[in-house]
């Protein structure tokens, strides 16, 4: 059996916005917004460049650069459909996924069982097979201040064949 292990980090700023704070595909109750290009799930694009390093395809910007105007606003759900198709084509699957998210805004705690829910049912797979958790800097720093929000994401992909 082959295992590839791929991992991705993301960090973006946050600001009062009219644009929805979006993460893991959920809309999420906030005055903050993610400041990106496209809706800024920092989840989602962890998830996906995780996945690209795992199969040595290089990182979402590759497929998907914040230079191009057709990716502007667009769902990450975009993003991570074609990353699991590329999966699906070499023949790999999800074994597991580890997230980590630091930011002090907003509390993941009360968010994660819909999150896991939705990333699950987005890549087809067991919410036994991710786990999403949480930290901060200890106020240090321009995420400890509220100004950004990061995240980590490590996957294993195992071969169906």
């Amino acid at each position: 059996m082959k295992i590839r292990v791929g991992n991705g980090f993301d960090f973006h700023r946050i600001e009062k916005s009219e644009k929805p704070l979006v993460l893991c595909g959920v809309e999420i109750p906030s005055p903050l917004g993610i400041v990106a290009h496209s809706d800024g799930d920092i989840i989602l694009h962890t998830v996906v460049d995780a996945i690209f390093g795992a199969l040595a395809l290089g990182d979402i910007g590759t497929f998907f650069p914040d230079t191009d105007p057709q990716w502007k606003n667009q769902s990450s759900v975009t993003f991570l459909n074609e990353a699991i198709k590329l999966m699906e084509e070499r023949s790999f699957e999800i074994s597991n996924l580890d997230i980590t998210m630091i930011c002090e805004i907003p509390k993941i705690k009360p968010l994660k069982q819909e999150l896991t829910q939705n990333l699950a049912k987005l890549m087809k797979i067991d919410m036994e097979q991710i786990c999403i958790k949480a930290t901060t800097t200890e106020k240090m720093g321009f995420l400890g201040r509220g100004e950004g929000i990061g995240c980590f994401a490590t996957v294993c992909l195992v071969s169906k064949i």
